[in-house]
This record gives structure tokens, sequence and C-alpha cells, in this order.
């Protein structure tokens, strides 16, 4: 059975990754970092998602077993109004420390005059696997138009302002089964399941 080590704390991506592989009939065990002394800090100074991803997951890989392999994701929200900001610092848009609601204030001030018709976006999600003479990345995104206002109090980040053009609820109404299906990190995943079947 192979070992991958996830490159974040959060049960959720560990059940959800476990979950996935095991319906995909995959011999994977997964263990989050607190099983080889926790996620070291890592600075993302990458400018892509791929870059950033890689940086996390080479700094777990330094923490353990090198024939074991280690996962990482990064992921934001790209508006095509702002020339794809946030990207890569969709998290601490508005400055640290990270506050979902003033990125969101951020954005919809810098959005207020842009049109509806303007209003396109799309989450990215790319999941970096590390190993001994590994290093893949794979890529998932989910298309969509960024609203003037909240709507939903379900998710995180930018769920309450993003509406994905396969759903008429915003990702912070949607169900977890619906988003589990369209989502930007579902799509990477995805492709990571069929790139393992293929090993």
């Amino acid at each position: 059975m192979k070992t991958i080590y996830l490159a974040s704390g959060n049960a959720h991506k560990l059940h959800e990754l476990q979950t996935a592989l095991d319906q995909a009939g995959l011999a994977v065990q997964v263990f989050g970092p607190d099983k080889i002394g926790g996620m070291p800090e890592v600075e993302e100074t990458g400018t892509t998602f791929e870059a950033n991803a890689l940086l996390k997951a080479h700094g777990l890989q330094e923490m353990a077993d090198k024939d074991a392999w280690f996962l990482a994701d990064d992921s934001g929200i790209e508006i095509d109004a702002l020339n794809g900001r946030p990207g890569v610092i969709s998290a601490r848009y508005a400055g640290e420390p990270c506050d979902d609601e003033a990125n969101n204030d951020k954005v919809l001030e810098e959005m207020r005059e842009v049109s509806e018709r303007e209003r396109s976006c799309r989450f990215r999600c790319v999941l970096a696997l590390v190993g001994k003479d590994l290093e893949e990345t794979f890529a998932g995104s989910c298309e969509g138009v960024l609203l003037q206002k909240r709507r939903g109090s379900g998710g995180f980040g930018y769920d309450p302002l993003f509406l994905p053009n396969e759903s008429a609820s915003t990702f912070a109404e949607i169900s977890l089964d619906e988003k589990a299906k369209i989502s930007h990190r579902a799509r990477a995943l995805t492709r990571l399941i069929d790139w393992l079947k293929s090993q």
C-alpha cells in the first residue's frame, strides 16, 4: 500500500482525499503532516498555483521518508476584469492576517463599476504530487461569474460571490455533493486519480 502525506492539517481535506481514493479502488493511505512532525513553514513565493503547490509538497517531503509521496494544493480565484487577480494571493488579497470578509469587500469594491457581462472569473486549483524521482501537477478549474453581492452562508473564501456557470446557486449555496462534482478542487482530484490508476 502506498502512503501519501497531505500538506494540510484540514481534517475535511484528509477525509475527502481518502474517500475519493477508496472509491477509486486505489490502495493508498493518506496521513496528515502531524504524523511526521507537522507542516513546516513554507514561504509561498511562487507566481503560479503550480509553483506554490510544489513548494508546499517539497517542504513536507523534507520531513519524512523519501519513499512516500507528498501532496499539496494551491488554489484561488482569477477575475478577468482584474487581469487575473487575486490569483495566487487570493487568501491574503486584503493583507495579512487572512480574512475572508475583508478579501470579499476588496474585490467587490474593485469590481463596483464593472458590468454584469464583464464579471467572468474562475476558481483554479492545482495539486502537486512529489516523491522520489516524482513531480507531477494536476489542475482543475470551474468557470463562473462574480456577483455584485454575497449569496449564501456556506463555504468559505470567495464562495458567496462565485456563481458557477453550471449551477443557479453560488458555491456558498450549493450542497457539498453538488460542489464535489463541479468544483475546481474536485476536477484536479479527478485528474490525480486518473494518473494514479495509470501507474
